[in-house]
């Protein structure tokens, strides 16, 4: 009788859970629908001189082609680009000068970046690259990342307005032929962006930044405190904008796509990835992380068909929640995104889905992350290492 009334349990809740993710995926529609609203008509004349700021470290996949589509701009304007790296050693150092051969007319310079100024590697680099910038509005953005001949116009154009204090981008993944890769692809368009469309519909507007893509003013740099205190964060795009934000500054999210390249992650690389990018979005937006848990709506399908041991009504919620978890996957990964390996692994979505249930629940195990091998706990959103960590917690008990 008692086993009885723990599966009315569980059927129940995952009644309601699944029907909340069948919810969930139509408000990501309706919320893809007033992003595609046509945007105001941007100021043509607008193509102030800008630096890209490319912090490096080793070899990314497709890093030449990603490089090289950054000088391939249709703009205007002057433009440089930046590389910082810890050391001159470093192999990503020959892709650089394999690229200023190639783009001769390009202003392109590397700067040695040998302070360590804090855990975040890529924010010691900035901030020892900042100086070397010539120009007052900047593009930051990761070294696998690859852009449209008009990624930079387009990136400006919003600037015109000086109430934007920084524009980002929207992305997709180009998978490697790894299961893994091809899990973390598919999140990128049909699981992160319709959250991020979500939380731009539900606050009137955005007020964070993604690593795809950060341009910004110096004005806006400065007002948010600049990049040293963000030299102990995970999370430091998120941050950047977040900042920004608060100093008074509009977010803009771009409808311009870049790609990012997305390693040949085995499944466990692929897990470990995934926990680290949960337990940060846990610690910068903890309300947020929970309310994760309305979108795993195919996961909570699932266990209600166990529960209720594949019951017409199950079965039917199943079906239910399928459709519009596929309808969801399409309008925003193929329809926004441009992204067709959505279509190529749209069977892929019912297991990503019920990993992804597992991860969120893992999140909630542990403080700590694994990032460039070594191990850190996260306090409010920084940066702590183990052995830090363990020597604060003995003071604290003496």
């Amino acid at each position: 009788m008692l086993a009885l009334t723990i599966a009315e349990i569980v059927a129940f809740t995952t009644t309601v859970l699944a029907l909340a993710g069948c919810g969930y995926s139509l408000f990501v529609l309706w919320a893809a629908r007033s992003f595609l609203n046509p945007e105001a008509p941007a100021r043509a004349d607008f193509h102030p001189p800008v630096t890209i700021l490319k912090p490096v470290k080793g070899l990314d996949p497709a890093m030449d082609e990603a490089f090289a589509s950054h000088c391939r701009q249709d703009y205007a304007g002057e433009y440089e680009i930046l590389f910082g790296v810890s050391s001159l050693d470093d192999p990503a150092v020959a892709a650089i000068e394999r690229l200023k051969a190639a783009f001769p007319e390009r202003s392109i310079r590397v700067i040695e970046c040998p302070e360590k100024l804090g855990p975040n590697g890529k924010l010691s680099n900035l901030v020892q690259m900042l100086p070397h910038a010539r120009h007052d509005y900047f593009i930051l953005n990761d070294s696998d990342i690859s852009v449209g001949p008009k990624y930079l116009a387009r990136m400006m154009a919003p600037m015109a307005d000086a109430r934007v204090g920084l524009v980002t981008a929207p992305y997709r993944g180009r998978s490697e032929a790894s299961f893994g890769s091809r899990l973390e692809a598919l999140g990128i368009s049909t699981d992160f962006f319709p959250g991020v469309l979500v939380a731009r519909y539900i606050e009137r507007g955005i007020r964070f930044g993604l690593g795809s893509t950060l341009a910004f003013s110096r004005l806006a740099l400065v007002s948010a405190g600049g990049f040293e205190p963000l030299v102990t964060q995970l999370a430091d795009d998120y941050e950047l904008g977040a900042r920004i934000a608060a100093a008074g500054f509009r977010v803009h999210l771009s409808h311009e796509v870049v790609e990012t390249s997305v390693p040949r992650y085995k499944f466990a690389e692929f897990a470990a990835h995934q926990l680290r990018w949960a337990r940060t979005v846990r610690a910068s937006r903890p309300g947020g992380y929970f309310g994760l848990i309305v979108t795993y709506g195919l996961a909570w399908a699932t266990l209600n068909v166990i529960a209720s041991a594949a019951s017409p009504v199950s079965l039917a919620l199943f079906s239910l929640v399928f459709l519009t978890r596929m309808g969801m996957a399409l309008g925003v990964g193929v329809g926004i995104l441009g992204d067709r390996q959505v279509m190529r692994y749209l069977w892929m979505l019912w297991p990503r889905d019920v990993i992804a249930l597992g991860l969120w629940a893992w999140g909630y195990a542990s403080d700590t992350v694994v990032w460039r091998g070594e191990s850190f706990r996260l306090r409010k959103g920084e940066l702590v290492s183990e052995s830090a960590a363990k020597r604060a917690s003995e003071s604290a008990g003496r």
